[in-house]
């Protein structure tokens, strides 16, 4: 079981990592290019990430710029832009697209924090679960005498430790994007 906390932090890592990318997409009071670059487009007979497809840019602190490097799929960039439901402001320039953000109201912006709350709390069952998962291998193993009941208890501290540590980044990512949601940024 020497491996067991790098095994760990993979998989808090990959957690971590995914909460990550889940609430970049959360509409906060600033335009960033993250909240389109993932966006699915029908091009070229398959779906592709806007991010592939055109350059993005931040034109100020509500509009971004999509900018296709083949203008022949500026409609079906747009197309997937307004089926993300994402409410911006979608306008088709010549070459280009612009996308508004509206001002964030602050029912809206509680609803968001709320949206925020629920994928914090499903980062942190994940790690539970796997917690919880290795917690009884290492019950399992201490029952068929491959471990002793002291290294079982150290095990448990390690990974509890592991998740305290990952709780605390948690935590972190929760409070940067809850200030980015209500302006203090």
């Amino acid at each position: 079981m020497p491996d067991l906390p790098n095994k760990i932090k993979k998989e808090f890592d990959s957690i971590v990592a995914f909460l990550a990318r889940e609430i970049a997409f959360l509409h906060a009071s600033r335009a960033t290019p993250a909240l389109v670059e993932n966006i699915e487009v029908l091009a070229y007979g398959q779906k592709m990430p806007l991010k592939q497809l055109a350059s993005l840019s931040v034109s100020d602190a509500r509009t971004l710029l999509v900018q296709p490097w083949d203008s022949g799929i500026l409609q079906e960039i747009q197309k997937a832009i307004l089926n993300s439901n994402l409410g911006m402001g979608v306008s088709v320039e010549e070459k280009y697209i612009r996308l508004s953000l509206p001002q964030l109201s602050e029912e809206r912006r509680k609803e968001t924090i709320k949206v925020l709350g629920k994928k914090v709390e499903e980062a942190r069952i994940s790690m539970r679960r796997v917690r919880d998962r290795e917690i009884k291998l290492l019950e399992e193993a201490e029952r068929k005498k491959e471990i002793s009941e002291d290294q079982k208890f150290r095990e448990k501290n390690i990974i509890q430790e592991l998740v305290d540590e990952y709780n605390a980044k948690i935590l972190e990512l929760e409070k940067k994007k809850t200030e980015e949601i209500v302006g203090i940024m």
